[in-house]
């Protein structure tokens, strides 16, 4: 089973007042994968996403966050994520924009990153529920074989 770790990005939802539909919509998603471990809400602040990915990639296996992605000036999550990270993969945030492009051309402004700390992999999402349900569809099939290799697995990856 992975461990996950969910952090959902909002001011107002750090403050009450917003109901975290995305962060919901994950722990939903993961379920048949993983373990939800940790789960927080806060604030739009790069220094504070910065330590709570540092924290989280210490305990769990699977990072996922959700907001901040976007082109507002307190979307830094990216900004963050590309500062703690170690390695990017890059295909997963491109196979995110790929499938979001056949749905709304809107898809193309998200400026979500993954990557790998240590034995963690850190995945950004969009904020928006429905983007988010669509961006987990695509990638989800390949989370548990991305984490193995992660972690060291030298067997073949042909299908």
């Amino acid at each position: 089973m992975i461990r996950v770790g969910i952090l959902t990005m909002s001011d107002k939802g750090s403050r009450g007042e917003r109901i975290d539909e995305s962060g919901q919509i994950i722990m939903e998603m993961v379920k048949p994968v993983g373990e939800v471990l940790l789960y927080e809400i806060i604030p739009d602040e790069k220094e504070l996403i910065k330590k709570k990915l540092l924290e989280y990639s210490e305990r769990v296996d699977l990072i996922l966050t959700t907001g901040g992605t976007g082109l507002s000036p307190r979307d830094v999550t990216p900004e963050a994520t590309l500062e703690v990270i170690e390695r990017e993969i890059p295909g997963i945030a491109e196979a995110m924009r790929y499938e979001g492009l056949k749905k709304t051309p809107r898809a193309m402004l998200s400026r979500a990153v993954a990557g790998v700390r240590g034995g963690c992999l850190i995945i950004n999402l969009p904020g928006s529920p429905k983007a988010v349900r669509e961006n987990l569809e695509v990638i989800l099939p390949v989370i548990a074989h991305a984490i193995e290799k992660i972690k060291g697995d030298t067997s073949e990856c042909a299908l």
